[in-house]
């Protein structure tokens, strides 16, 4: 389930990616416009691609890792990135950090001891 969890929040990354872009882009149409608090709307974007970029990078940490931390950093960072981010990229986190979860509760396969068996 680790690799399953890192190619989801990977995916999440992405879309997350492209979440902040338009986030950026209704910011600096309002700032365009000069409308009421469009400087909030930008930094928000910015937060969304900051946070999205970390979770595609422990997504791919997080597939080949023998430790848990790739998988609580990415829990973390999809929160950061789900208050941090805006709404749209919001959505995106809550899929990463579905990821995230996943990576976290890795089944290890039961090999049997040398000399022992499983009988």
């Amino acid at each position: 389930m680790r690799k399953a969890g890192g190619i989801i929040a990977l995916i999440a990354g992405i879309f997350a990616v492209f979440a902040a872009g338009f986030t950026l882009f209704v910011g600096g149409l309002g700032t365009a416009f000069e409308a009421e608090d469009s400087g909030t709307i930008v930094a928000l974007g910015w937060g969304g691609v900051l946070f999205s970029f970390v979770v595609i990078v422990l997504g791919a940490v997080s597939m080949s890792a023998t430790s848990k931390v790739p998988g609580v950093l990415l829990i973390i960072s999809a929160l950061f990135g789900a208050v941090l981010g805006g709404t749209l990229v919001a959505v995106f986190m809550v899929l990463a950090l579905i990821g995230g979860v996943l990576t976290l509760f890795e089944k290890k396969p039961n090999i049997p001891q040398s000399g022992v068996s499983n009988r």
